[in-house]
């Protein structure tokens, strides 16, 4: 039985976004591996999971809040990648492929929490 989460194109993109933060983050400097790296790597990883997590839940109230949480840590990405670029760890070409991403991701969210709250 396939779980609910996997039919989602918001829990799709954003696995595939986590593993592209992987393999960014992996050209981050060495002395970055406890820091920015493992911060970016744990926020990316914690988009996907809440999805899924929000996705088993029964109540649409509950739905919602982990759907929210994941948006956070969409925002917490932005942040942190902004970070990355001003100290030169990632190119503007890698930003914006970010950036993009993070967008589609985030109103993927947005639809699915809109659904979940039954907003119009």
């Amino acid at each position: 039985m396939e779980k609910p989460h996997k039919k989602l194109k918001a829990w799709q993109k954003s696995v595939e976004f986590c593993v592209k933060i992987y393999e960014i983050t992996e050209k981050f400097p060495k002395d970055e591996l406890y820091g920015l790296t493992s911060q970016i790597r744990r926020a990316a990883l914690s988009v996907p999971s809440n999805i899924a997590e929000g996705a088993a839940r029964n109540s649409s109230k509950e739905k919602a809040q982990f759907y929210n949480i994941a948006r956070g840590s969409i925002s917490e990405i932005d942040t942190q990648v902004e970070i990355a670029f001003r100290l030169k760890y990632i190119n503007n070409n890698d930003k914006q492929i970010i950036i993009k991403s993070l967008t589609e991701i985030d109103k993927l969210l947005y639809g699915l929490w809109k659904k979940s709250c039954k907003i119009k």
